[in-house]
């Protein structure tokens, strides 16, 4: 068997040598750049890209603009049109239905695992994001609630255990960003009600329960987006069913 040397420069075996990260290259900064500017609503849907515009706004050249801006075509975020040039995508209906199909599907599987596998601290950590949620949407910050909203599912889809979920859920994770957020000020206090259902039914390990009820707020969310585009008023959902009680009849 031959070997390949490393040859006298190599440092691999060297005392004291720490190979040091290389910074992230610039065309890949631009490109997450331009991604969270998409799902923010910072670059709206329909929106013309104009490369020296946006060159501008992130102050560098043209050339890695250019290179983020085909990547997100091929990723479906930007729409490449001959004669147009790039225009942000929007998203059409049954896109839509199909992402948020697949994120029910995901999710309420977490959900039951979460509620199988739930420690204390977890569900602990859980309440607590609730309440910064529900901070966030009662003050108005529809970045924060988004953002919080985010965390509170991905820690979900992490407790469930399965490593598989987990980079299922990571790959939609930003395309449901970008649905949910012209729709987190319309869910607004229901969504996070929502959650603390959810939560609640996680900490009594019950996973029936919380796959239902994670499949409810999915498909709220899915009817959610589907009445802002039409321009209706999103409906709000039915309260939640209380069992009726006895009322003692008096002796006096």
């Amino acid at each position: 068997m031959t070997t390949i040397s490393a040859g006298p420069d190599s440092s691999a075996d060297t005392p004291g040598v720490r190979h040091v990260k290389r910074p992230t290259p610039l065309r890949e900064s631009v490109y997450e750049a331009l991604t969270e500017m998409i799902i923010d609503g910072t670059l709206e849907r329909g929106r013309h890209l104009v490369e020296v515009e946006l060159a501008g706004m992130l102050g560098v050249s043209r050339q890695p603009v250019r290179e983020a801006l085909q990547r997100l075509n091929n990723e479906g975020w930007v729409d490449l049109r001959p004669g147009f040039g790039a225009m942000v995508h929007v998203p059409a209906e049954d896109e839509v239905d199909q992402l948020l199909a697949a994120r029910a599907a995901l999710e309420s599987e977490s959900a039951r695992l979460a509620a199988r596998h739930a420690t204390k601290e977890a569900v602990a950590q859980l309440r607590e994001l609730c309440k910064v949620g529900t901070a966030f949407q009662e003050s108005g910050d529809i970045d924060g609630a988004v953002r919080t909203n985010g965390e509170l599912h991905s820690m979900i889809t992490e407790m469930s255990g399965n490593r598989f979920l987990v980079d299922f859920a990571g790959q939609v994770d930003r395309r449901v960003r970008w649905y949910y957020t012209p729709v987190a000020p319309v869910r607004g206090a229901a969504s996070w009600r929502e959650h603390a259902r959810l939560v609640k039914a996680i900490s009594e390990a019950d996973e029936d329960k919380a796959a239902q009820i994670m499949r409810e707020h999915t498909e709220h969310t899915r009817t959610a987006y589907h009445e802002l585009q039409s321009g209706q008023a999103p409906a709000a959902p039915a309260p939640e069913k209380k069992p009726a009680t006895r009322r003692r009849r008096s002796t006096d």
